[in-house]
């Protein structure tokens, strides 16, 4: 009996010092999620969020003075010439205040309306942002979009009006417009310099107490979020992720729920200037994780991490599709690259998860891929990338959208068209419908006139017009996808002086009255300069075309005939002469039927030529419709 009593207490206490450790690894995990942050920057372009991000690094001491550097995240050559941010980058940053220490995992996103899927995914990994307003150029139509997508995550929102030392600022007036759009106070607005290093301190301080810590449980099985990915010549896909719940171990097995497939974690780490390997990354925080993947397809961003021996099945909810807004083909110059193509466009789209591409093949241009962007900026940055990274020189065909066309026996089945070849007959068709967007345009009063000439011009109808202040007006325009893609942004840069802001969200699929445009190269159809445009508008753009083309394309021997058309009929026709060879230059003098045999005989010459003769099309001629307007 008295053995029995003394092993049932030795239970009794030993379970105590077990719930006792218990409580206390809850309470220590508490204790060190309570010192994490998660955030990001949000902002207009060239609203200064890479410097503020170098700033931020500066002042935490995250990176040395040898590593100093302007854009110091910006760390792809096309970034820092070009003055924007293409990509996403996260680090780590430690600050001490009042005698705690935390861990600030920040991520710097871009600001261009053509990479709004990398601030998606940032969003998706984070518990607050810093939304950045230029003190000069107050609130722009982008600043307004990355808003409402950190609202609808429920991210805590620390407003900074950045650049207040520039002698063209108004902060007063621009923190009136941050008070109505946000409904804060104009006291939780920090006046900063990005520059100078003015309201660091502040922003640290605030993001310290405004943002909250990140919810997780420590004690449950490994649920982690994939949110970016790219690849290492030497070690594989390396993928950045953030634990939402458990921890995950060097060594692990772990389950990608995507694909199914499992890997050990090779290495795991955090995310400062250089990676830092770590044996253990627990909930909350971010980091990096290397498995030794070869294939790109087997990432996927925004897919869930779990445990191997011990999965959890539930998907983390919250993360965005993309949407392609703009198609165009991609194909090597040389056919034989294909396959070396598609190794590089995989490499390129882990780095880059908003890349969406399908095989296709050309009559004229053999095989390639139909690409899907978000825009024509981006479309111009994967085709750099692509030259510069990988050393594929590409043909890039004239971008268009994706349509929707209904036969006439067959109503209600959708036939995608994606390339002006997919079109059917048009005496089977019954209607085509395109893709609509609500535009968002916000510009200075002075040029309202100029704006809406331009949108009307697009086929755009005007639905909703505010002044959000004396001086600055909101336009909303329900206007055709298509219409936008080409030279849009830049045209309406150039009638605003440079002082409209422009975004938009898709509506949906209206029916339009639209043609497809050929164009003909001495009697042969190019498939690739073919365009499926607005009746209205066909006959104008088709003679552009041509007269482009005229410009463009090399002379040759023969007379080269250019014509667009509109099934069998031809709108329009421009010729490139003949490069004239003088063979009558030996004939110094005699009978003048010497002369006219030579050039009989050079006229039967020109005709066989003309018949087996090619045309070489330059790279310019098929991005021509792009600059139809300078």
């Amino acid at each position: 009996m008295l053995i029995f009593t003394l092993k049932l207490s030795f239970i009794t206490q030993t379970k105590n010092q077990v719930f006792k450790i218990s409580i206390f690894v809850l309470e220590e995990e508490n204790a060190r999620m309570n010192h994490i942050r998660n955030f990001c920057i949000i902002a207009h372009i060239d609203h200064g969020k890479s410097t503020l991000a170098d700033r931020l690094l500066d002042y935490t001491g995250a990176v040395s003075s040898r590593e100093k550097q302007d854009q110091l995240l910006d760390n792809m050559d096309l970034e820092r010439e070009r003055g924007i941010t293409i990509k996403s980058h996260a680090i780590q940053m430690e600050y001490e205040n009042q005698g705690d220490k935390y861990v600030l995992n920040l991520i710097d996103t871009p600001g261009h309306v053509d990479f709004s899927y990398e601030v998606s995914r940032s969003i998706a990994a984070c518990e607050g942002a810093l939304l950045v307003v230029d003190a000069a150029q107050s609130i722009q139509a982008q600043t307004i979009s990355n808003l409402y997508l950190a609202l609808e995550n429920d991210l805590e929102i620390i407003p900074v009006l950045n650049k207040v030392d520039l002698p063209s600022a108004n902060p007063e007036e621009v923190t009136d417009d941050i008070v109505n759009l946000l409904g804060c106070n104009a006291a939780d607005i920090i006046p900063a310099s990005a520059k100078t290093g003015l309201g660091i301190e502040d922003i640290l301080l605030a993001i310290i107490e405004r943002i909250p810590p990140p919810k997780g449980k420590a004690n449950v099985p490994l649920q982690a979020l994939i949110f970016d990915s790219v690849y290492n010549p030497f070690r594989g896909v390396e993928t950045y992720f953030r634990v939402v719940n458990g921890e995950i171990r060097k060594g692990q097995k772990i389950q990608f729920i995507a694909t199914g497939k499992t890997y050990f974690a090779d290495e795991i780490g955090t995310l400062k200037l250089k990676q830092v390997p770590k044996n253990v990354i627990c909930a909350g925080d971010v980091g990096y994780l290397i498995t030794g993947i070869k294939e790109a397809k087997e990432v996927k961003v925004g897919d869930t991490i779990t445990e191997a021996d011990n999965p959890n099945q539930q998907i983390i909810e919250g993360f965005e599709e993309v949407k392609p807004m703009v198609f165009a083909g991609i194909y090597p110059v040389d056919t034989e690259d294909y396959e070396e193509l598609r190794a590089s466009m995989e490499k390129l789209q882990l780095n880059d998860a908003s890349l969406v591409f399908v095989p296709e093949s050309s009559a004229a241009l053999g095989f390639g891929f139909r690409c899907g962007f978000l825009g024509m900026l981006h479309l111009e940055i994967i085709q750099e990338r692509l030259e510069r990274e990988f050393n594929m020189t590409v043909i890039t065909t004239v971008p268009n959208v994706s349509y929707h066309a209904y036969k006439k026996k067959h109503s209600d089945e959708i036939v995608m068209v994606n390339n002006p070849s997919d079109l059917p007959d048009p005496s089977f068709l019954d209607r085509v419908e395109e893709p609509f967007i609500k535009a968002s345009i916000i510009t200075k009063s002075e040029y309202v006139g100029n704006v809406m000439s331009l949108c009307i011009e697009k086929r755009g109808q005007i639905t909703n017009q505010t002044y959000l202040t004396t001086e600055r007006v909101e336009l909303n325009f329900d206007m055709p996808l298509a219409e936008i893609v080409f030279d849009f942004y830049d045209r309406l840069k150039t009638v605003s002086k440079g002082y409209a802001s422009f975004d938009y969200s898709p509506i949906g699929m209206r029916p339009s009255k639209l043609v497809k445009v050929d164009i003909l190269l001495n009697s042969n159809p190019v498939d690739a300069l073919s365009a499926l445009i607005h009746a209205d508008n066909a006959y104008s753009i088709g003679k552009k075309m041509c007269e482009k083309l005229r410009e463009l394309i090399p002379r040759q021997q023969f007379d080269i005939p250019i014509q667009a058309a509109i099934g069998a009929k031809i709108i329009s026709r421009e010729t490139i002469k003949a490069l004239r060879k003088d063979v009558t230059a030996k004939c110094y003098g005699g009978d003048i039927t010497r002369k006219r045999k030579l050039l009989e005989k050079q006229k039967k010459g020109k005709k066989k030529m003309r018949q087996v003769g090619s045309v070489e099309i330059p790279q310019q001629a098929f991005m021509a419709v792009l600059k139809l307007n300078d």
